[in-house]
């Protein structure tokens, strides 16, 4: 009965099609240009039907009559969309200009996946901050990358020490300490990077920042396990240059900055960054401590760039910086309940070199060589307790590159010593010897999906062998691009993590000894670009096993916690360009949990929401007016006696620059114009001690409050 019911099923339905008959067409006749010259090449998608412009830019296409959605796409140049009605029989004569990307964007080449590509045929999701906008963060803070970080979506730089101002950067929600910092593809800041640290890398002379979010164990190992960080130099030119920034803000703030390049013959060329770094201790909400941390830091980093030809090249790098930085107490000043004052301060030098070089084999495979070394000693000062350390890494790494076909491969080894060397406590002391290898196949299977595995073996000293395994496609059709990863990665445990670089080491506990962290990790996103708009949605999710926890709340003490630590979110972004305006507004969405006391509870200071909207007028002979919005939603607080849940907060920010020609400029920029500070809601100092020692809570929003700074800048 039921194949008899089928067989008149089919008779309807076949019946049905016959008697519509063939449905009209009509004929698009489709005229690409750009700029009044014809586009060859260019993908044109209509009704279902795609074709290919000639060397006319023309493509014709019969299509069925009716609404028709069109899209002509081509690389280098902006997708156009339109509609069109069509009547039977027509035959419509469509011109289409496509609108050329900036060359910034054509030119914008990735180098932190190791294949070199350009961003949008990489598999692997990587976003790119461009030179031009590090100039505009540059202008807000001239002495250091954090607003820069913060103001990226899905990136959030976390406050970690109110005394002294130190901040991590969270990528998706993921601990400070999974975020690997790299300076033109070297490890020359160690394997963790200190909050300081990060206070401590002035952007002037930065070209591009990329970011890897998500586990990228597979491309640098220990230390990626939450993403990857890549600041990118600039390059000299082919004539001497010189940037010179002089920077004053109303909380008593001083940058002086000078960058500096120079061909030094036909294949040698060189450039300098040297700065100078100032901050008056402040007292904002007038309760006798410093909520802006007083230091005077200097920096020094001449490069040195070599062009052999023939595929031959060379970089070398070397670094110092020396900080002296204190807090607490102002002077004349004590603490709450108490007859004596409290002084926090951290005396800093750091010095690193670094270098790369490459050759042709065979004319056919490219040899990468990278080594890098470092040095870090620290003073740091808890009220009576001092505690003194040196930090020590070494990085070596060579790695062979070639293209076979469809394929694009990189395979090579590394070894990294990253040494821990406390003077006052030698019980943390630890050295971790790291040699590893790692592979990597970029594989074009048609025109619109690429696929990337890389995977990695480290032989860790002290924890075992670890394989870190990652998998990607990247997937395109006209005006759409999507990319899938899912990677694998560890994180070998330190007694260093973001609560003890603010409360040290003396008063911690470590009960029974640590195992290494393992994370997985997982995203999704889709990219809409259509004429000078790009639409982008991430959905991303990661577990976490054997987290690191640091107890707070009546001892101090560092354990890994029995149930995986989850993240799950989504990121929204979308950039509009049409000269002279360019506007991005991006949100996220972060669930951050682990368990603790068997209870599953949000990660604290990670807010689930946050958005942010930025606008921008720019004309390069006459200067640029920007306006900043971000929203910061409510976030977990940890051993806090006033609150359990913070506030949330909105954040405006003005910034307007005027060129006098193309030689000098002044700057003025607002930040926080709603004068947030953590302070108008409770105070920033306990009434007692935590069990770690500190004197204040964490802070979940600014301290400093309303803050204006300005300067000039002359560019020859």
């Amino acid at each position: 009965m039921r194949g008899v019911l089928v067989y008149f099923l089919f008779l309807n339905v076949l019946a049905a099609a016959q008697s519509e008959g063939p449905r009209p067409t009509a004929k698009i006749r489709i005229e690409v240009q750009s700029a009044g010259q014809p586009v060859e090449g260019a993908t044109v998608l209509a009704g279902g039907v795609s074709a290919t412009t000639n060397r006319e830019g023309v493509a014709i296409l019969l299509v069925e009559a009716g609404k028709v959605d069109l899209d002509v796409s081509k690389d280098a140049f902006f997708t156009a969309s339109a509609s069109i009605l069509l009547e039977p029989g027509q035959e419509q004569r469509v011109l289409v200009e496509l609108q050329p990307q900036s060359e910034a964007e054509e030119e914008v080449t990735v180098t932190a996946t190791r294949t070199e590509k350009r961003l949008q045929d990489e598999p692997v999701r990587v976003e790119v901050l461009a030179r031009e906008e590090i100039e505009e963060k540059m202008l807000m803070t001239p002495g250091d990358i954090v607003m820069m970080l913060n103001e990226m979506g899905g990136m959030r730089v976390q406050a970690t020490s109110p005394s002294l101002g130190a901040a991590s950067v969270r990528i998706q929600g993921m601990r400070g300490r999974y975020t690997r910092f790299l300076a033109d593809g070297l490890p020359l800041f160690g394997q963790q990077v200190g909050g300081h640290g990060l206070l401590q890398i002035p952007p002037m002379d930065l070209g591009q920042v990329e970011v890897i979010k998500g586990v990228a164990s597979a491309l640098y190992g220990a230390g990626a396990m939450g993403g990857v960080v890549n600041l990118v130099s600039r390059r000299p030119g082919d004539e001497p240059s010189w940037d010179l920034l002089a920077n004053r803000s109303t909380l008593g703030g001083t940058d002086g900055i000078v960058f500096m390049t120079t061909p030094l013959s036909s294949r040698w060329s060189t450039s300098l960054l040297g700065g100078g770094h100032w901050q008056d201790r402040r007292d904002v909400d007038g309760d006798g401590w410093a909520d802006v941390a007083g230091y005077s830091r200097g920096v020094l980093r001449p490069r040195f760039f070599w062009d052999g030809g023939n595929g031959k090249s060379a970089f070398l790098t070397i670094g110092v910086t020396r900080e002296n930085r204190d807090g607490g107490t102002l002077p004349g000043a004590v603490l709450p309940g108490t007859d004596t004052p409290y002084i926090e301060a951290l005396d800093t030098n750091r010095y690193d070199i670094g270098g790369s070089g490459q050759f042709l084999v065979n004319s056919r495979y490219v040899v990468n060589m990278r080594a890098a070394a470092g040095s870090q000693r620290h003073t740091h000062q808890f009220g009576e307790i001092t505690e003194r350390d040196r930090h020590e890494n070494l990085f070596g790494e060579v790695s062979v590159h070639g293209v076979s076909g469809r394929h694009t491969w990189v395979a090579g080894t590394a070894i990294e010593r990253d040494a821990y060397k406390p003077r006052d406590l030698p019980e943390f002391r630890y050295t971790y010897t790291v040699p590893g290898l790692f592979i990597q196949d970029d594989l074009v299977l048609v025109s619109w999906l690429t696929l990337s595995a890389s995977g990695r073996l480290d032989f860790h000293n002290q924890y075992g062998t670890f394989a870190s395994p990652r998998v990607s496609a990247l997937l395109r059709s006209g005006g759409w691009a999507s990319r899938v990863s899912l990677g694998q990665g560890f994180f070998a445990p330190t007694p260093l993590t973001e609560e003890t670089e603010a409360a040290g080491l003396a008063r911690l506990v470590i009960p029974q000894p640590l195992r290494a962290e393992r994370g997985r990790s997982i995203s999704v996103d889709v990219t809409r670009s259509a004429g000078p708009g790009s639409y982008t949605a991430t959905f991303f999710a990661s577990r976490v096993s054997n987290p690191l926890h640091v107890e707070r709340a009546e001892r101090y003490e560092l354990a890994n916690l029995q149930e995986a630590a989850t993240n799950k979110g989504l990121e929204l972004l979308a950039t509009l360009r049409q000269e002279p305006f360019s506007v991005t507004a991006s949100y996220t969405y972060v669930r951050a949990r682990q368990v603790e006391n068997r209870e599953t509870v949000d990660v604290p200071l990670t807010p689930r929401h946050s958005f942010g909207l930025v606008g921008m007028w720019e004309k390069e002979e006459a200067g640029r007016i920007g306006i900043e919005c971000y929203y910061t939603g409510l976030q977990r607080l940890e051993v806090n006696p006033f609150r359990s849940t913070s506030e949330s907060y909105i954040i405006l920010g003005l910034l307007a620059e005027k060129r006098f020609g193309r030689r000098f400029s002044l700057f003025l920029n607002a930040e926080n114009l709603t004068d947030v500070r953590q302070s108008r809601w409770d105070p920033i100092l306990r009434p007692s001690p935590s069990a770690d020692g500190r004197r204040t809570v964490d802070a979940w929003s600014p301290v400093d409050g309303r803050l204006f700074n300005g300067g000039i800048r002359v560019h020859m």
